[in-house]
């Protein structure tokens, strides 16, 4: 039950209470005021006949000695008292009064219906009141409960929004009650976040921009050593940290959210096979976070055995996006999937959606919770890496609109789901099966390597 429903029924059910009260209380006033005005009367009329008898007098309306005198009332005759008693054990209520006169009983008796029906009809009154108050008070428990209903529905959006990357979410100040007390403390906090956010990267992006220059040279200078094994693993490391460095400028673009996609008409499994030839051979399409390919050395040296590879097409689809934003995220899935799962790699394509699958020891917990975060990850079989790769992935996503999804199936390893069905056109290409052949193996590389990352649709 929502927070709406929940204080209108709180608000309808105590005005169902309150009504239910309230009618109780003046039915039994009503009651007792006519009863005891009745009774007063009637004891009034009762004292002027036994007068009349004591005097001789007989009117006519007294009744001596009634033999249907109910029994409560004669009782308290034969104590020797006056007494009047409503008796409603016939099938029309009957209010009796009466007095010892000597040796006889004079008593008087009226039927009581008028009253009863009075009280009747205020009960139906108070029975209507009753029921069209709980129903207004229905009506205003809702139409209160949806206005603050609709303000904290939409202070819970608004954190959504902050949550989901938004720092410039903000949420209007209205009223001073605790709802606009948690709005200016949400406004606070974003601004908060807004601030530490933003510092953060422009430290990152500054570093970065700053490391250029002297990475640069560092791999100029790498390039000029005589050939040799020291000159190999120098050579190697420069062209590590150049890539990390490339990584990291490029999450701070990605941050900046300025980056536009450059639309284009391809076959996803053209650009699938392209992602695994710049992964796995260091060619083609750029460079992959986590591959060995551009930076020309193998993680596990030149002679190690290389991952395998696989591509299917079960139905080929043409899409609309940006390649090599597209090849990119392909390129990081799969070379995460080398380095921290186990071979073989498997690259699904099914019309617009491109699943990369290994059968490690899947995605952790944590990650699957959180999703992809920089410079966080859990670690895995390959190091723990900084975290930038599957960040950049579901940065490329975001930039192309697409979905990005992280999971373990059931069975086993992990899998990563790219949904480009958005930018799917009508034309489709024939396709192919594009079989389970092994690609050449790779290094699974040094670069932008990282721990498994979360399930979570950037």
């Amino acid at each position: 039950m929502g927070l709406r429903a929940k204080i209108g029924f709180a608000i309808a059910a105590t005005a169902a209470v309150v009504a239910v009260f309230v009618g109780l209380l003046v039915h039994h006033h009503t009651v007792n005021a006519q009863l005891d005005i009745a009774a007063g009367s009637l004891d009034g009329r009762l004292q002027t006949a036994v007068q009349d008898r004591a005097a001789g007098v007989d009117s006519g309306r007294a009744l001596i000695n009634p033999s249907d005198l109910p029994p409560p009332l004669r009782k308290v005759v034969e104590q020797g008292k006056r007494g009047v008693y409503l008796d409603t054990s016939g099938r029309t209520p009957n209010l009796w009064a009466a007095s010892p006169l000597g040796q006889d009983v004079v008593a008087l008796k009226r039927t009581y219906l008028k009253e009863e029906e009075t009280v009747a009809g205020l009960d139906r009154i108070l029975w209507v009141a009753g029921t069209a108050g709980t129903g207004l008070g229905c009506v205003v428990g809702l139409l209160v409960a949806h206005r603050l209903g609709r303000r904290l529905t939409a202070s819970a959006a608004t954190a959504e929004r902050i949550a989901q990357g938004d720092l410039s979410a903000r949420l209007p100040l209205t009223g001073k009650d605790e709802i606009g007390q948690l709005t200016r403390a949400v406004n606070t906090m974003a601004e908060a976040l807004a601030a530490r956010l933003q510092a953060e990267r422009e430290v990152t992006s500054n570093i970065a921009h700053e490391l250029r220059t002297p990475v640069a040279g560092l791999v100029a200078a790498a390039g000029l050593l005589p050939p040799s094994r020291p000159t190999e693993m120098v050579q190697e490391r420069a062209q590590h940290v150049r890539g990390l460095m490339e990584d990291v400028l490029e999450v701070a673009r990605l941050d900046a959210r300025t980056e536009e996609a450059d639309r284009e008409l391809r076959p996803l499994s053209e650009l699938a096979r392209r992602a695994v030839a710049a992964t796995v051979y260091g060619g083609g399409a750029g460079r992959g976070s986590g591959t060995g390919g551009a930076a020309g050395g193998a993680a596990g040296g030149p002679d190690a055995p290389a991952p395998p590879v696989r591509i299917r097409v079960l139905r080929e689809g043409l899409v609309e996006t940006d390649p090599r934003r597209v090849e990119r995220i392909l390129a990081n899935l799969i070379s995460n999937g080398l380095r921290h799962g186990a071979a073989p790699v498997a690259v699904e394509i099914e019309g617009g959606v491109a699943r990369v699958r290994d059968t490690g020891p899947g995605f952790p917990e944590a990650l699957l919770a959180h999703g992809p975060q920089r410079f966080r990850t859990c670690g895995g079989s390959g190091g723990p890496g900084l975290g930038l790769g599957l960040t950049i992935a579901a940065g490329q996503a975001r930039v192309l609109g697409a979905r990005l999804a992280f999971a373990n199936p059931p069975g086993g390893g992990a899998e990563a789901t790219l949904d480009l069905n958005g930018s799917l056109r009508t034309e489709t290409a024939d396709g192919e099966d594009g079989g389970d052949g092994d690609k050449g193996a790779g290094s699974a590389g040094e670069q932008g390597g990282e721990g498994r990352k979360g399930s979570a649709d950037q």
